[in-house]
């Protein structure tokens, strides 16, 4: 198992009891508050969606992050090619 875990580019969810959620393979965070987190992984967007949420645990040069709270719904969307779709995508899921 250990050598599963040490590949890289590696995306990987662990989530325990719908309150802690380890996530492996996160390249960038773009936005995070108590009701969603909005996570870049190697296999696309990643959005987190719950109540109390709290990133407890950040490190992009690992590539790892960890949220506690009550955990909702996890929908991954396709990664966009450019930065500027990037922007765009943000900004037309925070005005829906």
């Amino acid at each position: 198992m250990e050598e599963l875990n040490s590949r890289a580019g590696q995306h990987r969810i662990s989530l325990v009891n719908r309150e802690a959620c380890a996530i492996n393979g996160v390249s960038d965070v773009l936005s995070f508050d108590v009701g969603e987190v909005l996570l870049e992984t190697e296999q696309g967007m990643l959005m987190i969606r719950g109540s109390e949420l709290h990133v407890s645990r950040l490190t992009l040069e690992k590539g790892e992050v960890d949220i506690d709270g009550r955990i909702d719904s996890l929908t991954y969307s396709e990664q966009t090619a450019s930065a500027g779709s990037k922007a765009e995508s943000l900004l037309s899921r925070l005005f829906r």
